[in-house]
C-alpha cells in the first residue's frame, strides 16, 4: 500500500510530517502525512520544476478550487492546500481501503448488491459535483477507493466548471480511455458536462460487476473508437431471473447511451433507477465482499504502527511544566526550547503543547494569576441563523451570570461572544480569536453544521474543547475529535422516534415515506433511518424520492396513496414540507403527517397555513416555557431579557453549567483553586454526566458524542408548534 521514504524525501510538507509514500508519478508525490491534531491525510505534492510553469500552476491551484466546492460524504475532503508553495502541495482526508480498480483486479468482481450500492453512493457524489457547477471528467475505478461506510471520489485534478474556459487546447482528450464519454473521446470540448460523469459511471459499474472495461483493452485508438462507435460489452454481468440483475443492467445501458440526452442525470440515479433498499441500513454498512472488507481492516491496522509526530515546540510565553498526564516523550526525540534554553516533554500523537499550558502559570509561581477566565461562544449573531444564534449567547450569559452571583465560587467566568455570521468562510478567524484567547477554558458553539464543519479540526488542534448544541449533521460524526463534544442527538438519530410514533398509532397502516432531495444528506439521513426502523418493527414503508426543487409533488403523493398508505412521513426541509402539507389537505389525506426538526421553522406555518395543522415533529431542543423543570430558568430568562426563551437558549444555559460543574470540581481539587487547563477539560467534560434542565447529558469519553436520548415531539396546533413532550423511545 505504501513505501518507505526515501532519502530526498522532506520531512514534512505544510504541517504534515510524512511518513510514507503511497504513490508517484512524473509530475509529483503523493505522501501518507500526519498533522499536528493526529489526522491521517493523503499529500500531494508537485515538483518544482512543474511549479514553474505558469499553465501547470494555474491548473494545479483551479484542482484546489475545485475540490474545495464539493462536500459530500462519498467524495474526499481538502484538508488543506498551499497551490503558491515553491512545491504546490493539497492535503486530503486519508483512506486506508483499496481503490476500487485494485480491489477487483485482486478479488474479482463485486456481488450485483455490492455495485448497486456503489452506483448510488458515487451518484449522490456527483450530484454534489454537479451541483457546485463542475464536470469531474475523470471518474474511473483508480479514482475511487473504498471504505466500509462507503466509497470516496478522489482526484479533481482535470474537473472543471462547466461554464469555464478550459485551460488545456481544444483538441485534447481530457480523462482515462476507457472509462471516458464519446464526446470526451471526440474532444467535443464544449460537450463534455455532467452527462459525461455518468457515462464515466456507467463504465466504472460495468468494470465492478464484470472485472473488464466495456469497451475492451487495447491501444489509445482503438478504445477512443469503440467508445464513440461499438455497443458496451457487457457480457456475464446476467439477468437472469434475478430483479437486481435486470435493474442493473438495464442502468447501465442507459448510462451508456451514446447521446448525451439519453442518459440519466446523477438526480435520476438514485431516485429513479436503483429503488430504495439497495441504502445501507443500520448501524454497520454491510455492502462489500469479506475479502475487501478483510483488506480494508488490515490497511487500517497498519496506521497503528505508524510512527508519532515529533514532539512539539513551545512558545516563549508558554510555561515548561507539561500537563500531570502527560506521558514522557523519549529522549531522543527532545527539542530545544531556544527563546528560553528550557526543554518541553511531550508525548507523540499530534498534541499542541501550546494550546494546552499556556493557561498554567508560570514558573515559580506560588499562586495564580489575578485573572478572568472565560467560556467563549462561536455563533450566528447576525446571519441566517441569528435567532438560534442569539438565543444561545442569551442562555450562556444567564448561566454565567447566576454562576458569577454565587458567594463561594473558585473563580469568576466572563462570556467572549464572537460572531461568525454563520458563514464557513468566516468561522475559522472566528475560531482562531477565541483559541488565541488563553483565558478561553471551552467555546460553546457553532451554530450551524456548515460552520461547525468548517471549524472542527482547529479546535482539535488547539486541543480547545467545543461544545455544540445546534448543530447535528452526519458530518460532524464522520470523524473522530479529540475536543469535540456533542450536547445533542445527531439528526439521524432524530429519526428513529418517526417509526416509533407511527407504531404506537392503533390503527395506523402502511406509513408513506418521502425524501425531498432538496434536503440534501439530512433527508437522506432522516429517510434512511425512518425506513430501517419502520422494517425492522415489522411495518415496511413505502418509500418515494423525488429530485431537488420539485414543485409539483400531485404525481408522487397520488403514487403513494394508490399504494394504501395510512400514515406519512416527510424527510427534507420547511418549505418543501409545507408544499406536502397543502397536497395532502388537497387530497383530502388526514392520517398522521410527522418529521423532524429542520420543518420546525416559521417558514412551515407562514407557507402551509392551515394544512400544517396537526403535523407532528421531533427535535433535539425544548420549549422551556412548557416544561416544568424549566419554571425557575424561565422566569429568570424573561427578568434579565425582557421575553421568553428562545430555542436553543435552555440547551446552551445547560451546555455552560455542565462545564461549569467540572470546572468547579476540578478547581476544588487542585491548589489554588484555579480550573483545569483545555486538554485536561476535554477529558472531563466526556466523562461527565449532567442532568439538566432540558435532558441529561453523558458521552462516549473516546469521541465525545452524545449517549442520552434528549429527543422532544412538537405538534402544530392553532398556527404555532406546541411542545407536547419527551418523543417515545420505545414500542
Amino acid at each position: 500500500m505504501s513505501e518507505r521514504l526515501l532519502p530526498t524525501d522532506p520531512a514534512s510538507i505544510g504541517g504534515h510530517r510524512l511518513l510514507a509514500r503511497l504513490g508517484a508519478g512524473g509530475m509529483g508525490v503523493v505522501y501518507l502525512g500526519r498533522t499536528e491534531a493526529g489526522a491521517l491525510a493523503a499529500v500531494k505534492v508537485i515538483q518544482a520544476e512543474y511549479a514553474h510553469e505558469p499553465d501547470f500552476r494555474a491548473r494545479f491551484r483551479r484542482e484546489v478550487e475545485t475540490a474545495r466546492r464539493v462536500t459530500s460524504p462519498w467524495a474526499v475532503p481538502v484538508t488543506g492546500a498551499d497551490p503558491d508553495a515553491d512545491e504546490p502541495w493539497l492535503a486530503t482526508a486519508f483512506v486506508p481501503g483499496p481503490s476500487l480498480e485494485e480491489a477487483v483486479a485482486r478479488h474479482g468482481p463485486l456481488p450485483t448488491r455490492s455495485v448497486r450500492v456503489l452506483g448510488r453512493m458515487l451518484a449522490a457524489a456527483l450530484r454534489e459535483v454537479h451541483a457546485a457547477g463542475l464536470v469531474h471528467r475523470d471518474v474511473k475505478p483508480a479514482n475511487v477507493l473504498l471504505a466500509v461506510d462507503g466509497p470516496r471520489l478522489i482526484d479533481f485534478g482535470i474537473a472543471r466548471a462547466t461554464d469555464e474556459t478550459a485551460i488545456t487546447s481544444a483538441d485534447m482528450v481530457v480523462g482515462t480511455p476507457g472509462f471516458l464519454s464519446p464526446e470526451q473521446a471526440e474532444a467535443r470540448g464544449a460537450e463534455v458536462g455532467p452527462a459525461s460523469d455518468i457515462f464515466s459511471l456507467g463504465c466504472l459499474l460495468a468494470y465492478a460487476a464484470s472485472g473488464r472495461p466495456p469497451f475492451g483493452t487495447g491501444t489509445v485508438d482503438a478504445l477512443l473508437y469503440r467508445t464513440v462507435h461499438d455497443e458496451p460489452d457487457l457480457a456475464g454481468i446476467e439477468a437472469g431471473e434475478d430483479t437486481e440483475g435486470v435493474e442493473l443492467l438495464t442502468l447501465l445501458r442507459l448510462c451508456l447511451a451514446k447521446d448525451p440526452a439519453d442518459r440519466p442525470t446523477a438526480e435520476q440515479f438514485g431516485t429513479v433507477l436503483l429503488i430504495e433498499d439497495t441504502v445501507p441500513e443500520g448501524e454497520q454498512i454491510d455492502w462489500l465482499p469479506e475479502d475487501v472488507v478483510r483488506v480494508i481492516a488490515d490497511r487500517s491496522a497498519e496506521m497503528l504502527a505508524l510512527p508519532d509526530i515529533e514532539p512539539t515546540v513551545a512558545d516563549a510565553d508558554a510555561s515548561a511544566e507539561a500537563p500531570d498526564d502527560a506521558e514522557p516523550a523519549s529522549p531522543g526525540r527532545r527539542r530545544l526550547l531556544l527563546a528560553s534554553g528550557a526543554a518541553l516533554l511531550m508525548a507523540g500523537g499530534g498534541a499542541a503543547a501550546w494550546a494546552v499550558l499556556r493557561d498554567d502559570d508560570p514558573p515559580g509561581a506560588s499562586a495564580p494569576r489575578a485573572r478572568r477566565w472565560a467560556i467563549g461562544l462561536q455563533a450566528d449573531l447576525s446571519g441566517p441563523q441569528r435567532t438560534a444564534g442569539k438565543a444561545q449567547e442569551q442562555g450562556a450569559r444567564l448561566a454565567i451570570e447566576q454562576f458569577n452571583s454565587r458567594k463561594n465560587k473558585p473563580f469568576e467566568l466572563t462570556l467572549k461572544p464572537v460572531d461568525d455570521g454563520g458563514s464557513a468562510g468566516r468561522a475559522p478567524g472566528a475560531a482562531k480569536r477565541l483559541i488565541d484567547d488563553a483565558d478561553v477554558l471551552a467555546v460553546l458553539g457553532p451554530t450551524s453544521d456548515d460552520t461547525a464543519n468548517a471549524v472542527l479540526s482547529t479546535y482539535d488542534e488547539a486541543l480547545l474543547p467545543l461544545l455544540c448544541v445546534s448543530a447535528g449533521g452526519l458530518l460532524l460524526t464522520q470523524q473522530q475529535y479529540r475536543s469535540f463534544v456533542h450536547c445533542r442527538p445527531s439528526d439521524s438519530y432524530l429519526a428513529f422516534p418517526l417509526g416509533v410514533y407511527l407504531m404506537k398509532q392503533e390503527g395506523t397502516r402502511r406509513a408513506g415515506l418521502l425524501q425531498d432531495r432538496t434536503g440534501r444528506t439530512y433527508a437522506q439521513e432522516t429517510a434512511s433511518i425512518t425506513n430501517m426502523m419502520l422494517r425492522r418493527l415489522g411495518r415496511p414503508a413505502y418509500p418515494r424520492v423525488v429530485p431537488a426543487d420539485t414543485d409539483d409533488l400531485e404525481p408522487v403523493i397520488a403514487d403513494m396513496l394508490r399504494s394504501g398508505i395510512g400514515s406519512f412521513v416527510y424527510a427534507g426541509y420547511a418549505q418543501g414540507a409545507a408544499r406536502v402539507a397543502k397536497e395532502l389537505v388537497t387530497v383530502g389525506f388526514d392520517g398522521p403527517r410527522i418529521t423532524s426538526q429542520a420543518v420546525i421553522d416559521p417558514a412551515f406555518l407562514e407557507q402551509a397555513g392551515d394544512a400544517a395543522e396537526g403535523w407532528m415533529l421531533t427535535s433535539s431542543f425544548i420549549d422551556p416555557s412548557a416544561v416544568p423543570a424549566a419554571e425557575a430558568f424561565t422566569a429568570a430568562f424573561r427578568k434579565r431579557f425582557g421575553a421568553a426563551p428562545g430555542y436553543y437558549a435552555a440547551e446552551a444555559y445547560d451546555a455552560v453549567n455542565l462545564v461549569l460543574q467540572e470546572l468547579v470540581k476540578a478547581a476544588k481539587a487542585t491548589k489554588g483553586g484555579r480550573p483545569p487547563g483545555r486538554k485536561e477539560l476535554v477529558g472531563l467534560l466526556r466523562k461527565s454526566r449532567y442532568k439538566g434542565i432540558t435532558k441529561e447529558f453523558s458521552f462516549r469519553p473516546e469521541d465525545g458524542t452524545f449517549a442520552g436520548w434528549g429527543v422532544s415531539l412538537y405538534q402544530v396546533e392553532d398556527g404555532r408548534f406546541r411542545f407536547v413532550g419527551e418523543a417515545p423511545s420505545k414500542v
